[in-house]
C-alpha cells in the first residue's frame, strides 16, 4: 500500500514543462482520482476488519456460550500452556549426554627463555581428547516414560479445567434465565398495579373512592417499580458474569441469551451415574496418570543410583629435539557407588507414590459422595418443582385474579389484594427458583459424572 501511494505521488509531480503546459489540469485530475481510489480501498479494508472483529451474536444459546468459553476463556487459555510445557519437557527427556572435548599443552617452553632446558623438562606436548558418557540402568528410557506420563497428566488436568469452566458457564446461563424470569414477573406485577392506579384515579375523580386509597395503590406501585429496577440490576450483573466466563473482554449491553431451562429426567440408577463418574472424570484420570508418573519416577531414581561409564580417546603430539612423536590414548572411568547410591531420591519417589495412592482413594470416595449428594439434590428439586406446578401455581394465580376482580368491583379491600399479590409473587419466585435449581442439578450431575465433557 505504501508503494501504491508513493507511485501515485510521483505521478502527481510530473515535469516542469508539463506543469506549465495545457496538460497540467488533466495531470492533477488523474492524481486526485488515483489518491481517491487508494483511500477508498484503505477505508474498505479497515471497515471490513472492524466489522469482522466486532461481529458477535447478541443472543446466544447455551451451546454457543459453552463453545465460546472453551475457545476464549482466559483461565483456560493459560491452562493450555501446561500441555505445551509438558511437550517441551518431552524434548529434554529424549536428549542424550553431550560428548566433552578437551584440548591442552604440557611442558611448554616459557616464552622461549629455555625454561624447560634449565629444569630438565620436556619435550613440549599438545593433546586433544574426547570423552563420552555412557548411561546405565535405562536412564534415558525412564526419563522419557516420566515425561510421557507428565504430559498425560497435563492433558487430563486441562480437560478437568474445561469441565469446571463448562459447569460455571452453564450455571451462569441458568442465572441469566432466572433473572429474566424474575424481571418478567416484577414487570407483570408493576403492570397490574399501574392498571389499578388508573382505575382508582378514575374512581376518586368520580367520588366513588377515598383519596387515601389511591395514595396507597400508588405507593404499592412505586415499591413494585423499585423491585423492577432491582431485577434489572441482577439481570445486568448475571449477563456480565456470563460474558466474563465466555472470555469477552469488552462487555456488550445488548448481550442476551435464548433458550429454556433444562427439564429432562434424572437418570434412574444412582449406580450408573457413579460408574460413569469413576470412568470419565478427568480429575480422577489425571490422578491415575500421576500415579503412573510417580511409579516411573521411582524407576528413574533407581536408575540414577547406578553409576555411569565414561569412555575417552586422546591424541597427543610431542615436540622433541630429536624428532616429533604422536600417540593415542584410551581412557575408561567408573565412579564407585560406595556412599552415594541416590538413596534419598529413591525414598522420596517411593513416598510420593504412596501419597498419590492415598489421594486416589480419597478422590474416589469424594466422587461417590458428590454423586450421591447431587442425585439427592436433583430428586428434591424435581419433587419441589412438581409440587409447585401441581398444587400451588394455579391456585395462587386464581386467587390473585379473583382478588383483583373483587377489588375493582369494590367487594375486596386493598389489604386483601396486597396479600393475594404477595402470595402469587412468592409462589412464582419459588417456581422460578425451583426450575432453575432443577436445571442446575442436571448440569451438576453431568459435570460430576463427566458425561457433559464427554459429549
Amino acid at each position: 500500500m505504501k508503494r501504491v501511494l508513493f507511485a501515485s505521488s510521483r505521478r502527481c509531480r510530473g515535469t516542469p514543462r508539463e506543469e506549465r503546459g495545457a496538460g497540467k489540469i488533466a495531470k492533477w485530475r488523474q492524481c486526485l482520482w488515483t489518491a481517491s481510489l487508494v483511500s477508498a480501498f484503505l477505508l474498505i479494508g479497515v471497515s471490513d476488519r472492524v466489522v469482522a472483529q466486532s461481529h458477535r451474536p447478541t443472543a446466544i444459546t447455551i451451546e454457543q456460550a459453552v463453545q465460546e468459553a472453551i475457545e476464549n476463556n482466559l483461565s483456560l487459555l493459560a491452562e493450555r500452556y501446561n500441555l505445551s510445557i509438558a511437550e517441551a519437557k518431552m524434548i529434554t527427556a529424549r536428549l542424550r549426554p553431550n560428548p566433552v572435548v578437551s584440548m591442552g599443552g604440557d611442558h611448554l617452553d616459557w616464552l622461549g627463555t629455555g625454561f624447560n632446558e634449565q629444569n630438565g623438562a620436556g619435550p613440549p606436548e599438545y593433546f586433544i581428547r574426547t570423552d563420552f558418557l555412557i548411561e546405565r540402568g535405562g536412564k534415558r528410557r525412564s526419563r522419557i516414560e516420566v515425561a510421557e506420563q507428565a504430559r498425560e497428566v497435563a492433558r487430563w488436568q486441562l480437560l478437568n479445567a474445561t469441565r469446571t469452566i463448562v459447569l460455571e458457564v452453564q450455571m451462569a446461563f441458568v442465572d441469566v434465565l432466572l433473572a429474566k424470569s424474575n424481571l418478567a414477573l416484577a414487570e407483570e406485577n408493576l403492570r397490574l398495579f399501574n392498571q389499578i392506579v388508573q382505575v382508582n384515579a378514575a374512581r376518586v375523580n368520580a367520588g366513588d373512592l377515598a383519596p387515601v386509597e389511591l395514595t396507597r395503590t400508588r405507593l404499592a406501585a412505586l415499591q413494585l417499580q423499585n423491585a423492577v429496577m432491582q431485577a434489572q440490576s441482577r439481570l445486568r450483573l448475571a449477563r456480565q458474569r456470563l460474558q466474563g466466563l465466555m472470555g469477552r473482554t469488552v462487555l456488550s449491553e445488548t448481550f442476551d441469551v435464548i433458550g429454556e431451562l433444562r427439564r429432562d429426567l434424572v437418570p434412574v440408577s444412582l449406580e450408573v451415574i457413579e460408574q460413569q463418574a469413576l470412568n470419565l472424570r478427568p480429575d480422577l484420570q489425571a490422578l491415575k496418570r500421576e500415579q503412573a508418573r510417580a511409579l516411573a519416577e521411582v524407576r528413574l531414581q533407581l536408575a540414577y543410583g547406578k553409576a555411569d561409564y565414561s569412555f575417552g580417546i586422546e591424541v597427543r603430539r610431542q615436540q622433541g629435539i630429536a624428532g616429533k612423536g604422536n600417540s593415542i590414548g584410551v581412557f575408561f572411568s567408573l565412579p564407585l557407588p560406595i556412599f552415594n547410591r541416590n538413596q534419598g531420591e529413591i525414598e522420596r519417589a517411593r513416598q510420593e507414590l504412596a501419597q498419590i495412592e492415598a489421594r486416589l482413594r480419597a478422590l474416589e470416595a469424594d466422587i461417590r459422595n458428590e454423586v450421591r449428594s447431587a442425585f439427592q439434590q436433583c430428586e428434591t428439586a424435581r419433587s419441589l418443582l412438581t409440587t409447585i406446578e401441581a398444587d400451588m401455581l394455579q391456585q395462587a394465580r386464581q386467587v390473585l385474579r379473583t382478588m383483583e376482580y373483587s377489588y375493582r368491583r369494590g367487594e375486596a379491600s386493598f389489604v386483601e389484594l396486597l396479600d393475594a399479590q404477595r402470595a402469587f409473587n412468592d409462589t412464582m419466585q419459588s417456581y422460578n427458583e425451583a426450575r432453575a435449581e432443577y436445571a442446575r442439578c442436571l448440569y451438576l450431575i453431568d459435570s460430576i459424572s463427566g458425561k457433559g465433557l464427554n459429549q
